[in-house]
């Protein structure tokens, strides 16, 4: 945000967050280029978050959970040192 309103010089703020000043001018290129579409989607206020299925994935980590739990107790009875959590 520095660079585009130009409180201080590519130099100053490369120097200043330890970055090369080609880094700073494409970031300001991609702010500048992408703006537009933060205000394309309207007035709503709301993000445009993908569908995502809360049951599926709530099942998902139930499933990954077990498989997780079955296999350190394998493994602390085989003795085995990384079961330890």
């Amino acid at each position: 945000m520095a660079a585009i309103k130009g409180e201080k010089t590519l130099a100053e703020l490369a120097q200043l967050h330890d970055v090369h000043p080609t880094q700073i001018t494409a970031w300001k290129s991609q702010l500048v280029e992408s703006a537009a579409s933060l205000f394309e989607a309207g007035t709503s206020g709301k993000h445009s978050e993908p569908d995502v299925d809360l049951k599926t994935l709530h099942a998902k980590i139930g499933e990954l959970t077990l498989e997780n739990d079955f296999l350190s107790a394998a493994l602390g009875k085989a003795g085995h040192p990384s079961a330890k959590r």
